[in-house]
């Protein structure tokens, strides 16, 4: 059982030899690191160019990268179907999607409910105070959502039902409902 990493290097990493419990640890740091990439590259852009070009850069990378990933994750972890209930399975799959605290409401197969309690992105943009959360949770996460949605299916709709701004930090972050048309 791997407790930690302080032993002799010896070149080779065997995940098989870690405990589970150094491979959750693993998990939630690399899906950290996943989230604080996003973040990083869209400020560089940002600070090197301007905010409208960071977030067109964004939407491209989102664009590209959800079809790259749920063509992994789908097949690894055999997730079929083309309802909403698949879709909330690979979302919660998604390393992405591991920084957030949330509730999934399944209805049916064709309906969702997704309520985002805790989010660090939209922790840091609040913190920034310059409204950036508009943007960020009015364009590109309604587009990232959707993105996932058509993966599965296309008639599936994805609408908010709460979204930011936030009048305080105790209310929930975000509401959005999955539905099959």
């Amino acid at each position: 059982m791997l407790q930690d990493y302080s032993g002799e290097f010896d070149g080779n990493i065997e995940f098989e030899k870690f405990s589970k419990e150094a491979l959750v640890k693993i998990l939630k740091v690399y899906a950290k690191l996943y989230s604080a990439i996003d973040g990083f590259w869209y400020l560089s852009v940002k600070e090197r160019v301007d905010d409208d070009e960071a977030l067109a850069c964004d939407m491209w990378v989102w664009d590209k990268a959800v079809k790259y990933e749920l063509d992994r994750l789908v097949k690894v972890l055999n997730i079929e179907g083309d309802n909403v209930t698949s879709l909330m399975k690979a979302l919660q799959m998604s390393p992405w999607f591991w920084v957030f605290g949330h509730n999934i409401d399944i209805k049916n197969d064709g309906h969702a409910i997704l309520t985002i309690t805790e989010c660090p992105t939209l922790l840091a943009l609040e913190k920034e105070g310059t409204g950036r959360e508009k943007r960020i949770c009015h364009i590109v996460e309604p587009m990232i959502f959707k993105k996932y949605a058509d993966y599965f299916n296309p008639s599936i709709k994805v609408d908010y039902l709460k979204i930011p701004p936030r009048k305080t930090r105790d209310e929930i972050c975000c509401r959005w409902e999955f539905k099959m048309e």
